[in-house]
């Protein structure tokens, strides 16, 4: 990455310790997966920020969601935890003393009142508001306002590389205690085969560096997540959807799935790791892994990323033997890529009659000779997780029989 040669050169004398890694819970519901990936792999990070509250605007008046915390799961993981105020967009006036701001500083206390009064280990209060670019100096009297009501509980903010060009990002920053700079967003696709990514590890990387001109410590927030984005008959945006509850898309709706890139993002944090920066302390990974998160990445594949390693692809059959006669194949993906290409299982045997059989999951059972079968995708199969496995068919002979499996070409 050029982006990242530059940054190199000019820090080639600077060392400093390794960076932290860290993640979101931005999860609004603290359902069984949730607490269970909270107490299972948090401990694992450095730091950790749940989203705590979030405010919307209807017609101007603000309307306030309490995300309902677990803390006892968080006390669990003996971890520092930063609480996420999340802000939706806002044209102004800003104000240090007006009524919006009376509120949203009473909010951001009370989100740190209730948290210390459970035993949590505040590291932050962490505000995510969707600012334009040429309000940022309105937003500023906020964060002057909000730190002071929080106090001595650290306020940091989310930025985004546009604000960078700003005249008032330095003033903005300076304000707060600290930054997180976003480099994944979703831009509009023109349209429903546009190219898209979610982050481009050279635009991240050149406003890396850009960041590192302020010489204000920050920390990089990298994309596990994905979209659904939806599109018309006639190529219009419809709309997405991400984390929470599907949407209800038109019948006639073209839906069109965007990942953020495992092996694209596994380089970028190689890279930011590899030669510490002095103003960058941290990554941090939006958002955990759950079970139940289909748009997201599986805990395997972060948990690659996070101690170096490229994760990988694999995949195996297995047998099960139910019964006499009977038997299960089974797809274990052991990797830590999610699979989604055609995939195909050569199943063998001898001395027996193939009486019955069928697919599952979209795999087809085509019978060969006497002897042989294959289990194959009918068409483009679901996405196999890392760490999933699919029971894909079942066999039933005429007689007790040993059954060989080998993955085969689609």
């Amino acid at each position: 990455m050029a982006a990242l040669g530059a940054i190199a050169a000019v820090h080639a004398a600077a060392q400093a310790t390794p960076i932290n890694q860290e993640v979101y819970v931005w999860q609004r519901a603290w359902n069984g997966p949730v607490r269970e990936a909270v107490v299972d792999h948090c401990g694992t990070f450095s730091n950790v920020v749940a989203l705590a509250a979030e405010v919307y605007w209807n017609k101007g008046k603000p309307e306030v969601v309490r995300v309902p915390l677990n803390f006892a799961s968080l006390v669990a993981i003996k971890r520092p935890i930063g609480l996420a105020m999340r802000i939706g967009p806002f044209s102004g006036p800003f104000a240090t003393n007006d009524a919006v701001s009376q509120m949203l500083g009473m909010l951001a206390s009370s989100v740190v009142v209730e948290a210390n009064s459970n035993h949590i280990n505040i590291s932050e209060l962490q505000l995510d508001f969707d600012c334009s670019d040429s309000k940022l100096a309105g937003y500023k009297l906020w964060v002057e306002s909000f730190r002071k009501k929080i106090a001595p509980v650290p306020l940091t903010i989310t930025t985004l590389p546009s604000w960078l060009k700003q005249p008032a990002f330095r003033e903005l920053i300076a304000a707060s205690d600290g930054y997180v700079l976003q480099v994944h967003s979703l831009e509009k696709p023109k349209n429903y085969d546009a190219a898209f990514t979610l982050c481009n590890p050279t635009v991240a990387m050149g406003a890396v560096e850009k960041a590192l001109s302020f010489g204000v410590p920050f920390r990089v927030a990298l994309p596990t997540y994905g979209y659904l984005i939806a599109f018309a008959t006639n190529g219009q945006f419809v709309g997405l959807s991400a984390e929470g509850p599907a949407k209800s898309w038109p019948a006639s709706a073209k839906l069109r799935e965007v990942r953020s890139d495992p092996v694209a993002m596994a380089a970028l944090a190689r890279a930011l790791v590899a030669k510490p920066l002095p103003e960058l302390r941290g990554i941090i990974w939006y958002r955990l892994p759950t079970i139940v998160d289909n748009l997201n990445w599986r805990w395997p594949t972060l948990a690659a990323i996070i101690h170096s390693q490229l994760p990988r692809e694999s995949v195996r059959a297995e047998l099960r033997r139910v019964e006499a006669g009977l038997v299960e194949i089974n797809l274990v993906n052991d990797g830590e890529l999610d699979i989604s290409s055609r995939l195909a299982v050569e199943i063998r045997w001898q001395d027996a009659r193939l009486v019955a059989g069928d697919g599952l999951r979209g795999f087809e059972l085509v019978e060969g000779d006497a002897s042989t079968a294959r289990l194959k995708t009918r068409s483009q199969p679901r996405r196999l997780a890392a760490g999933e496995q699919w029971t894909i068919g079942w066999l039933r002979f005429n007689t007790n029989v040993e059954v060989q499996l080998e993955m085969g070409k689609p």
